[in-house]
């Protein structure tokens, strides 16, 4: 659909972009000329780019994350631990088919970028929260993307074993301490 995000196309969007403008800045010093909103875009973008979801990043304390996981879920999105009235008001606008209102659609929606799947490739643990990361983020959430995606995605994994792998972000420092 017109509504979904193509993460590759994004990142190489960005890519081209500030190439462009590096080599525009370079070759005519034109940094004043550029807008500064279009400049705000350009670092918005090549942040997002350059980090991804990293559940080291989540601000929530593990005693809020653990209290969202075990609770029942009641359909407020507040309830998910990042999500303020100011994000809960950027999820619920757009396209009808991207309007995100409450806390299950916002699961269904983190379910939805599992795929698609094909005979060559499978959607991964990982693969899936940077698809759900960078969906947040073009949704306009500016901050806690990472502990929205942990949330629901441990969440989800409590209900679905397998769709969130945390040991994939365990550092490689903490594995030598423990030998």
């Amino acid at each position: 659909t017109n509504n979904s995000i193509d993460i590759a196309n994004l990142i190489e969007t960005s890519h081209l972009i500030s190439f462009i403008l590096a080599e525009e800045k370079r070759r005519r010093s034109i940094d004043d000329t550029i807008p500064h909103t279009i400049k705000n875009n350009i670092h918005r973008i090549a942040t997002m780019v350059e980090t991804g979801y990293d559940p080291k990043r989540s601000k929530v304390s593990d005693d809020t994350m653990a209290d969202f996981v075990r609770a029942t879920i009641k359909g407020d999105i507040t309830e998910v631990p990042g999500i303020g009235p100011a994000a809960a008001k950027k999820l619920a606008e757009g396209e009808p088919d991207d309007q995100v209102t409450n806390t299950y659609q916002l699961i269904g929606k983190f379910l939805m970028l599992k795929g698609p799947d094909s005979a060559d490739s499978k959607v991964e643990s990982y693969e899936h929260c940077e698809k759900f990361w960078f969906w947040l983020a073009a949704k306009g959430i500016s901050s806690h993307r990472s502990a929205i995606v942990k949330a629901i995605a441990q969440k989800v994994n409590g209900t679905m074993p397998g769709v969130y792998d945390a040991s994939l972000y365990d550092d490689d420092d903490d594995e030598q301490e423990e030998e």
